[in-house]
């Protein structure tokens, strides 16, 4: 026994991160959550950092679920996703955006618009390649970059602009080795949007240099004032584009993990097959709860929606009342105030408001060029807790200026 214990034991020179790739050892944690274990074990927080509806899945689409597990629809189903809800999908985008695909070869069903993300640039990018990141952003599309060997470079906007993406500085980021452009629109964290006018020059500039686009639209429902565009909707760009969007944050159905993936069917075809060797499929219970969503969930969203944009005018209008620029989101349930008034750092305005006034939302360092500065806040939570929030918010700043004068 003690001979077969020596011949196992890792050797004494050798640590266990020695195992670990270079591309593990690398990847930074994510900001937010680093943030949010501060959270952990604080009473009366008020959390604004969460991008997650505060409403419940509606119970029709849970009823859906239920009646699912009792007929026993507890199997695989096909990888790209049951056929129902592939033509659904179809159906939908066709209908709400104007987009046409097949859903036999040019849907995917995936575990969440984030695995459709990851899918899209593992089989896109080849070592070296350059991916074009308009920042701020959502926090992973670098860090999947640099694990699948791509190189990220980001592509600031500003508050001056919306935070829209501006043809010159996407043309001024490009090189030979520029391969993909992702795009978010309506963005996480700024809540800025795309109007087809603004994407005109991006399209132009697109085709000038052979890009393929991956296009996240999570947010395509929550928009305020005018209807969103999708990107592969312009001319000549659906070709170029693999659109990637799901059920999470229109449909409050972010545990369920429904995603999906549509693009020309050579680009979705190899996404299928790096989807079939990692999670086989999506699961069967809740793909059918979101065929049911889509089906039936019009209404649902229609009153979130409206209650976002509720909440969305009374948080713009707090930040400005408090003193704190805030250019106005358009889309999705995020405002990104700027601070930079105070003289503090995102990281440490957030981490002392958290630990003053007991509310957390995320410093807008962590999601990349343009970010410092700023805060995310999101306002997917009640109106009440907002108000306090806003409340706690302004007393905060007040102080600070209070001590600097």
């Amino acid at each position: 026994m003690i001979k077969d214990q020596q011949q196992t034991a890792v050797p004494a020179h050798k640590s266990m991160s020695d195992y670990l790739s270079r591309q593990a050892k690398e990847i930074k944690p994510s900001g937010i959550r680093r943030f949010f274990d501060l959270v952990s074990g604080r009473r009366d927080v008020i959390t604004l950092g969460v991008g997650e509806p505060d409403f419940v899945t509606p119970w029709h689409v849970r009823d859906a679920c239920v009646a699912a597990l009792e007929k026993g629809k507890t199997q695989y189903t096909s990888n790209a996703g049951t056929p129902e809800l592939r033509e659904a999908i179809a159906e939908y985008l066709h209908s709400s955006f104007g987009v046409g695909y097949d859903p036999a070869n040019e849907v995917l069903v995936t575990v969440g618009g984030s695995e459709a993300i990851d899918l899209a640039l593992r089989a896109l990018i080849e070592p070296g390649d350059e991916i074009l990141v308009p920042e701020p952003c959502y926090i992973s599309y670098s860090p999947i970059t640099s694990l699948t060997g791509g190189v990220p470079v980001g592509v600031e906007t500003f508050a001056e602009h919306s935070f829209k993406l501006q043809a010159d500085s996407l043309r001024a980021a490009i090189t030979p080795r520029s391969k993909v452009l992702i795009l978010c629109y309506p963005s996480n964290p700024t809540g800025g949007i795309m109007t087809y006018e603004d994407w005109l020059p991006i399209a132009k500039v697109v085709e000038e240099n052979d890009l393929i686009v991956i296009s996240d639209e999570i947010y395509a429902e929550l928009t305020y004032g005018s209807k969103h565009v999708s990107f592969a909707s312009l001319p000549g760009m659906r070709d170029r584009t693999i659109l990637v969007s799901g059920f999470s944050k229109a449909f409050a159905m972010t545990g369920w993990r429904i995603g999906y993936a549509c693009a020309h069917p050579e680009l979705l075809y190899a996404m299928l097959k790096i989807h079939q060797y990692t999670v086989m499929c999506a699961s069967n219970m809740a793909q059918v709860a979101a065929l049911e969503a889509l089906r039936n969930g019009m209404e649902e969203m229609q009153k979130m929606m409206e209650s976002y944009n509720q909440r969305r005018r009374l948080v713009v209008k707090g930040f400005r009342e408090i003193g704190l620029e805030c250019h106005e989101p358009q889309g999705a349930f995020y405002a990104f105030p700027s601070i930079k008034g105070t003289g503090l750092s995102s990281t440490d305005f957030a981490e002392r408001l958290l630990k003053e006034q007991n509310v957390a939302a995320v410093p807008g360092d962590v999601f990349g060029l343009g970010g410092e500065g700023h805060l995310r806040c999101s306002y997917a939570t009640s109106v009440a807790q907002l108000n306090e929030a806003l409340e706690r918010i302004g007393n905060f700043v007040h102080s600070i200026k209070a001590g600097n004068r």
